[in-house]
């Protein structure tokens, strides 16, 4: 099936970048694509002094569109960080994913919270202003299941081995990498959960822009089970499709087949919740 990746340019006008959005979710349904997914705060700049601003409840104005244009296209779309979402007096990094006929399937909130310091590069905070979720997020398509993260989720490799435990084939993690650790991690640490767990991890990033507060890596990249960079996009506004083949991945589980080989009896990772 076709997947496609929105590396949407994010302006601080809501109304603008939803509809930018939605047009590109239109071009990429006339295109095949099956499954779309839009990047980590795709309607709203990223920082923490956005965060209370922009923020919606879950359904809201944001949403609505969303579920609208997936119903319209038939086809299952994947919010990024469709907005800050507001619920009971607290702020999460919520990810939507929407069916072909609108429903809301999932709702992801960020369950780590982007907290670094890397002195003389980046400090950054998402805990001033957001609260962490608290669950593992997955949905099921006609094609596979999908398992769901956004951006700092991707350090952590038991998640992405959990959602492998799970039946999971593909993961999507919506991100907005900086300057700073874009270069250094964001290939890499798609491949090793790819080649980790023998699934395909698409990443989708807002496009680079220069003049922002905080400036996004872009470079929304589709990694397949063998570890390969099957699809990547540059930094600027532009959609990045690719044709994710199940049977490739089922092939590299036979050939290799580390899921049944693991030690069960000496280590484990579990879901607790």
């Amino acid at each position: 099936f076709r997947l496609a990746l929105i590396q949407l340019h994010v302006s601080a006008v809501k109304s603008d970048n939803l509809q930018r959005a939605c047009g590109l979710v239109r071009e990429a349904s006339a295109k095949g694509a099956k499954l779309v997914a839009l990047p980590e705060c795709f309607n709203s700049p990223y920082g923490t002094q956005y965060f209370k601003e922009y923020a919606e409840k879950i359904p809201g104005e944001s949403t609505q569109q969303l579920s609208e244009v997936a119903k319209e296209c038939s086809i299952y779309l994947i919010g990024g960080r469709s907005i800050p979402e507001e619920d009971g007096g607290k702020l999460y990094n919520t990810c939507t994913v929407f069916g072909p006929d609108g429903a809301l399937l999932a709702k992801h909130r960020k369950v780590h919270l982007f907290d670094i310091n890397v002195p003389g590069k980046i400090q950054f905070k998402e805990s001033e202003t957001l609260s962490p979720g608290n669950s593992f997020s997955m949905f099921d398509t006609p094609y596979c299941k999908v398992g769901l993260g956004i951006c700092y989720d991707m350090r952590f490799a038991e998640m992405a081995q959990i959602y492998g435990q799970k039946g999971c084939q593909l993961l999507i993690y919506p991100g907005a990498f900086n300057m700073t650790t874009g270069p250094a991690h964001w290939e890499l640490l798609q491949r090793g959960r790819a080649v980790d767990n023998q699934l395909y991890v698409a990443t989708v990033s807002p496009a680079r822009d220069e003049k922002a507060s905080y400036v996004a890596w872009g470079h929304s990249t589709v990694v397949n089970p063998w570890g390969e960079v099957i699809a990547k996009a540059g930094a600027e506004e532009t959609v990045v499709y690719t044709d994710i083949d199940l049977k490739k991945l089922a092939e590299i589980r036979q050939q290799i087949p580390i899921l049944s080989q693991k030690r069960c009896d000496l280590y484990g990772v579990e879901m607790k919740k």
